[in-house]
């Protein structure tokens, strides 16, 4: 499918699932906006890169995505916002009583109250448009829960309600809204904490991957992120129109369990 002429807005582009879905929308045709909040390493030149290889106009806004305005003013410097898709987010591990306050208020902000703000303002756009596509990236942790991951549990499931909610309001209108769930996805972040699990474990490499990263993942395979890209291409296209307020599981069968 084209995507021509279409903006993508995607939060927490940078690297890992975030890039691999701008990759991929653009591939596809669309203009892209990439975000971090950081603004580390060479966004421009990452995105200029971008834009030679697929030929589409690729632009970068830093947006700390813990703060509410700067959530609402990303999508006003876009200019243009046909498609949202809400990577953005982080992860602590640590026991309820114990988890840090400001680690709890940090990943509430950054994976679930700043998809409420971009939504916010890109819906005002994509009614003009007459057109409209918001992915939330949420994960097989918006479905279901491990321990000691309270606040990242609890806001990958308020992202389930908030799609559903923003569905239901934009039901009757050329505006989806639906949700992708990755289990394990083999980003550099999770290919990083490889050599550290082969080692606590005393395991190879492909055992450690197998039978302590991928425990309740049946397939035993990651996902990769040009899988959750070419996903949220699917949501963007015709086919998609009448899915809207619903959840695409790509979890090698996690969740079927």
């Amino acid at each position: 499918m084209s995507l021509n002429g279409k903006t993508a807005v995607i939060t927490g582009s940078t690297s890992g699932i975030g890039l691999g879905i701008a990759r991929e929308l653009a591939r596809a045709g669309a203009n892209v906006v990439l975000n971090s909040s950081s603004g580390k390493g060479d966004p421009q030149a990452q995105a200029g890169e971008l834009s030679d290889e697929f030929g589409t106009e690729v632009r970068y806004i830093q947006a700390d995505l813990s703060d509410a305005q700067a959530c609402r003013d990303l999508i006003t410097k876009a200019g243009a916002c046909d498609i949202l898709v809400n990577n953005a987010g982080i992860q602590h591990v640590c026991p309820v009583e114990e988890f840090p306050i400001d680690k709890w208020n940090l990943i509430i902000a950054l994976n679930l109250s700043s998809a409420f703000h971009t939504t916010a303002a890109a819906l005002p756009m994509m009614r003009d448009a007459g057109w409209g596509r918001i992915i939330n990236i949420s994960s097989a942790h918006g479905l279901t829960a491990s321990p000691f991951k309270s606040a990242y549990v609890s806001a990958k499931h308020g992202m389930v309600g908030l799609t559903k909610t923003v569905a239901l309001e934009t039901a009757e209108e050329p505006i989806t809204c639906n949700a992708i769930c990755p289990g394990y996805v083999l980003t550099p972040l999770v290919e990083a904490q490889i050599p550290d699990q082969m080692k606590a474990h005393g395991m190879d490499r492909e055992t450690v991957i197998r039978e302590v990263m991928l425990e309740r993942q049946p397939s035993k395979q990651m996902a990769t992120v040009e899988q959750i890209g070419g996903t949220t291409v699917f949501l963007c296209s015709d086919a998609a129109e009448q899915i809207t307020g619903t959840t695409i599981s790509v979890d090698g069968g996690w969740t079927a369990l």
